[in-house]
């Protein structure tokens, strides 16, 4: 038997024409260029119309006088030019100064968040790496802040945080007798410390769960082999898990920060419309100017500033992590 006659499963026999049959047609190379651009289209279409298109609108409005009297028609409001960014980073008028002390009590709010959020969830993921009895109930009940709705979840926290009825205040004043009187938690200088309380509640278990799956592709033998060594169990975290992580921390940082910069719907539900001045973050106080004094110009235009703000961030950070993770590759 020749080897010309041994039969090829992996190589499917190719079908020729018989005579006067038309040869079958090849899909053409621009169609499958095309087609999955032609997949992404309606998804694209769909993010212009829930992002983009909006954005476009708000930069529009942050160049006009658009006060109530124009809300019927907003196209007719006057054009305002560069007065309504003028306002906003005016410092030494009662707007500015308000807009001022909102961004850096925002500033404060989110870096306390965020280290507080990523600490958490790099501890319990590191402290679930182990085999035990119960780990999988762990898991689950870590992430159920996490899979909470958002308005459930703060209403929740904001009858807890009730003086007279509250579930803080009896734990804490009641059951261990801390402070003289219950204390308030929802004004004053404590509805700060409220928010960020609700903020890392809810913020930690995303960081939980990116660390817990970043741990997955660190190999056991390294932590064999420093144990062999004498290296303990911080050695060990400070030498190994860190800097395996240090690709997933970087992209972690940066989504817990503009989640939390940007954060409105905790604040809102959790002090309604107006919040205390402690705890007056720059998403509630942009909407406080456009909604309650019905200047939206005013309002479109430190959304922009905030927009800006963000990207110039955003740009620093990526480009500060790139430069410094090529050097130690070097």
């Amino acid at each position: 038997m020749t080897r010309t006659a041994l039969a090829r499963p992996s190589e499917p026999a190719v079908r020729k024409a018989a005579p006067g049959e038309a040869p079958a047609p090849r899909r053409s190379g621009r169609r499958r260029i095309a087609l999955p651009y032609l997949l992404l289209l309606p998804a694209l279409l769909l993010e212009l119309l829930v992002h983009l298109v909006p954005m476009l609108m708000g930069i529009g409005m942050s160049f006009k006088e658009l006060t109530q009297f124009y809300i019927r028609n907003w196209s007719e409001a006057p054009w305002s030019g560069l007065d309504n960014y003028t306002v906003a980073i005016d410092f030494d008028a009662p707007v500015g100064q308000a807009l001022l002390k909102s961004f850096l009590t925002t500033c404060l709010f989110t870096v306390l968040s965020v280290a507080l959020c990523w600490f958490l969830g790099t501890a319990a993921a590191i402290f679930l790496q182990e085999n035990f009895r119960g780990r999988g109930i762990l898991r689950t009940l870590f992430l159920v802040p996490y899979a909470l709705p958002v308005y459930a979840a703060v209403i929740t926290w904001a009858f807890m945080f009730q003086r007279d009825n509250g579930l803080i205040n009896h734990v804490l004043h009641d059951q261990l007798g801390i402070g003289d009187s219950p204390a308030f938690w929802l004004i004053g200088d404590n509805s700060f410390w409220a928010l960020l309380v609700v903020s890392v509640w809810k913020g930690w278990p995303f960081a939980f769960l990116t660390v817990m799956a970043g741990l997955q592709n660190i190999p056991r033998d390294m932590y064999e082999a420093a144990a062999l060594d004498g290296a303990g169990v911080i050695k060990q975290i400070r030498h190994i898990t860190l800097p395996s992580l240090r690709s997933v921390n970087q992209v972690l940082v940066l989504v817990l920060f503009l989640w939390t910069f940007n954060d409105f719907n905790t604040p809102f539900v959790l002090f309604g419309k107006a919040a205390p001045e402690a705890a007056d973050l720059v998403s509630l106080h942009i909407y406080q100017s456009s909604f309650q004094t019905w200047n939206f110009g005013t309002g479109s235009a430190m959304s922009v500033l905030l927009l800006l703000f963000l990207l110039v961030v955003t740009g620093v950070y990526l480009l500060l992590t790139t430069r410094g993770r090529k050097t130690s590759d070097v």
